[in-house]
């Protein structure tokens, strides 16, 4: 195995998101093997899991992004990668690009030079649709597969075969998840790519990712969900290092609000569904945003993983998702959950109120209160 600083240095791009007027987009400059997950031997699987985390970050790397599609010639934007390597553009679009009518994917090129010249790669950016009215704001570890790697040391040593010797492909998918993400995100239009083209659809309704896993993972995550079946977007993902602010309880429920705070600003015409589980404090990160962003949650789906009771903390958390009339969702299984999908669609209504109503209904019939935390069976109590 070559050492990270001998390989060819590659700009690794991340999958962006824009309104009309702002565009963010960050990429890492890295000594790294292009990841590439084919089905291989399992010697071979864990060398190549151990080269995502063996990287040799770049600093100083001058990086051109050229977005397409907009005016009569592309934009240009340049910047310089920081000691860790990343470059983030923030970018005001001035003047404004029209949303399409539908969310698509908007398709740029990053540059940059190494020691065999000049190089360049894809670049995604996700655009909301002028007919978008929910989106999704989603967790990753154990709510759609289980990470073994964001519970601390003691975890990431605990899991290191499911960690570093499993390939995307060979990884299982919580349970129904699939189907549940289809249903949620409403699907993608049929679409033949041409060559040349500039833009690829998105699923109707927009999904952001949120996760305390690190960015080495980000293209293993990105693999994982392509072959799954599981609707793609922009992730926020963490920087980690040998220190307590990687590895302390409390930063994953700090990068989880902060990183649902920027979205829900970015976007304040959309209403957002939130999906997670019971491990990772993501019940009190979403009380959180129901408290500091009014009206604008529509709905809550929390997987329950744990045995354990709920901690004071998760029960005040949920007290105060009730008493804000969110409709809270609680089972184990995405196959309970779905039928509260069923009803989503264009309604006279608004889909986002489609939510409700089923919520409501369901716990008309179980005898709960309307805009109850609606438990399901299995959940706890």
């Amino acid at each position: 195995m070559a050492l990270p600083f001998q390989r060819p240095m590659r700009v690794q791009p991340y999958f962006g998101h824009r309104t009309r007027d702002r565009l963010l987009l960050s990429a890492r400059a890295l000594h790294a093997s292009k990841p590439g997950f084919e089905p291989i031997s399992r010697l071979r699987a864990i060398r190549t899991m151990i080269s995502q985390f063996l990287s040799w970050e770049v600093s100083g790397v001058r990086v051109r992004l050229e977005l397409h599609g907009h005016g009569d010639g592309p934009s240009v934007h340049e910047g310089l990668t920081d000691s860790e390597g990343f470059v983030h553009f923030d970018i005001a679009l001035d003047p404004p690009w029209d949303l399409p009518e539908s969310p698509m994917w908007d398709l740029g090129t990053v540059h940059w030079e190494n020691r065999h010249g000049p190089q360049s790669t894809q670049a995604r950016v996700l655009a909301p649709g002028r007919d978008s009215q929910l989106a999704v704001i989603s967790d990753i570890d154990d709510t759609i597969i289980e990470t073994g790697v964001t519970g601390g040391l003691r975890s990431v040593l605990r899991n290191w075969r499911r960690l570093f010797a499993q390939l995307p492909h060979e990884r299982i998918a919580v349970q129904g998840a699939d189907a549940f993400y289809d249903e949620l995100g409403g699907g993608v239009h049929a679409h033949s790519r041409q060559r040349g083209a500039r833009r690829l659809p998105a699923t109707r309704r927009p999904f952001f990712y949120i996760s305390s896993s690190p960015w080495n993972l980000f293209s293993y995550l990105v693999a994982f969900k392509q072959v799954k079946g599981l609707p793609l977007g922009p992730l926020k993902l963490r920087d980690w290092g040998l220190n307590r602010e990687t590895f302390g309880g409390g930063s994953h429920g700090r990068h989880k609000e902060e990183a649902i705070d920027l979205i829900l600003a970015m976007y304040p015409d959309l209403k957002f569904a939130l999906i997670g589980d019971d491990t990772q404090d993501d019940l009190p990160a979403f009380a959180r945003a129901v408290r500091l962003h009014p009206g604008r949650i529509e709905a809550i789906f929390l997987r329950t993983v744990s045995e354990h009771a709920f901690s004071a903390e998760e029960e005040a958390a949920r007290d105060v998702i009730s008493q804000s009339g969110v409709p809270l969702w609680l089972g184990r299984t995405y196959e309970d959950g779905i039928e509260f999908l069923r009803t989503l669609g264009v309604t006279p209504g608004g889909e986002t109120e489609a939510i409700v109503r089923t919520v409501e209904q369901a716990g008309e019939s179980d005898g709960l209160p309307a805009h109850s935390s609606v438990p399901v069976q299995g959940a706890r109590g």
